[in-house]
């Protein structure tokens, strides 16, 4: 099973969304995705975590998605 790291999360009011540097590990190599979760920035932070972990993880499973590391 693969380990997720988040790293920069913040909040971008210009698009209404939290982004984040995610990093996703997979038996010792790091792949990093750049994630995005729309929302308002009063959006809790565990459903914010769950949902740049989940969406990083989707890109990571995704055939012929590369990541650059």
């Amino acid at each position: 099973m693969a380990q997720v790291r988040l790293n920069n999360v913040r909040y971008n009011a210009a698009k209404g969304a939290f982004e984040a540097r995610v990093d996703v590990i997979r038996h010792g190599t790091v792949f990093r995705y750049p994630c995005q979760v729309p929302g308002p920035a009063n959006m809790d932070y565990e459903q914010v975590s769950a949902e740049l972990a989940h969406s990083a993880l989707r890109m990571s499973d995704s055939s012929g998605v590369r990541s650059l590391h």
